[in-house]
């Protein structure tokens, strides 16, 4: 198993996430911000996970412009998963943000779609990684969540 994790973070709550599961993951993961992987050749890789924040109920837009610039095919044979960190909207207590959480969605579950159209094949659930404010920190317990979730989709055992 070879796996690349990408991400893009704003204030390190997704970071830290992307850490957690290539930690988990072990020798056989290499960590990559979004920014730096323009050109990476995925064909020493068999997962590529992707992670960014939620903001406006989407991914941030250097993780998009990656995606939209992805080639076809590219892909291909390759187990693909994503994550997000998002806010749990039912904890803010605010309708509205419910009712557009519900409408909109979060960051996780399109980029894994776009994945998938770019030729791989979803390894496993989109994860949703739970903050506790705009800023952070992380929910207790969600690295832990994150790193078990990563194992999962490789099949590494403790």
């Amino acid at each position: 198993m070879k796996a690349l994790v990408l991400y893009d973070s704003v204030y390190g709550n997704t970071e830290k996430v992307a850490q957690a599961i290539a930690a988990a993951l072990g020798d056989g993961a290499t960590l990559m911000r979004v920014s730096d992987a323009g050109g990476v050749d995925f064909s020493g890789y068999t997962h590529v996970i992707l992670g960014s924040p939620t903001q406006a109920f989407s991914a941030l837009k250097p993780v998009k412009a990656f995606l939209a610039g992805l080639p076809a095919g590219c892909l291909k044979g390759k187990q693909v998963a994503a994550f997000d960190t998002r806010m749990d909207v039912k904890e803010v207590k605010n309708g509205c943000l419910t009712i557009m959480a519900g409408l909109f969605g979060y960051a996780a579950e399109p980029m894994a779609k776009q994945l998938v159209s770019k030729g791989g094949t979803l390894a496993g659930k989109p994860l949703g990684v739970i903050v506790l404010a705009s800023e952070g920190p992380l929910r207790d317990g969600e690295l832990e969540r994150a790193a078990e979730w990563a194992k999962a989709l490789v099949g590494v055992a403790e």
